[in-house]
């Protein structure tokens, strides 16, 4: 019983965090105009599509999860070029990942409060990381690494801190 007490303790102290988390909002184009999505494998493309947005979107609200309560990161991805390239090796494509196949983003963002007044907001940001081979890669080896480690190098380095600025200004 004092097992159960423990862990209903944790989960009722541990609520009030998780629902204090932002939310992220992610609006995609046409994969097929994309500069660089294609599936390896010879994989369906579809499937590779939905994965490639589930995986991003997934990451942006892991990123959101740091924003203040109520706080909402609505982005709109315009360009997607992921790490690698398609090539044929044998009988089947397969994405190479060499430092010349760098990953680039480009994206429309908004940041809005509680009352949907707008935060921050960037038009056409542009993100890439030509050394992205050169830094040392960091936990587990997921799917998309070195883009999403892009888009959290961006949410790190510009959002939060011009967020605090703007709270301190306050």
């Amino acid at each position: 019983m004092n097992t159960v007490k423990k862990v209903v303790l944790a989960v009722l102290v541990a609520l009030p965090v998780f629902a204090q988390a932002g939310e992220a909002i992610v609006k995609w184009h046409d994969f097929n105009d994309y500069r660089d999505v294609r599936p390896g494998n010879n994989g369906p493309k579809g499937a590779f599509h939905k994965n490639v947005a589930a995986n991003f979107e997934k990451h942006f609200t892991k990123l959101a999860e740091q924003l203040p309560a109520d706080y909402k990161l609505n982005v709109e991805v315009t360009e997607l070029d992921l790490a690698g390239d398609v090539r044929f090796g044998g009988m089947n494509e397969l994405r190479i990942v060499k430092p010349i196949y760098f990953p680039r983003i480009e994206f429309n963002y908004s940041l809005t409060d509680k009352d949907g007044a707008v935060v921050n907001q960037g038009d056409t940001v542009k993100l890439k990381d030509m050394g992205f081979m050169d830094k040392i890669k960091m936990g587990r080896d997921e799917a998309f690494y070195y883009d999403k480690r892009l888009l959290t190098d961006w949410f790190n380095d510009e959002l939060l801190p011009s967020l605090k600025s703007k709270a301190s200004a306050s």
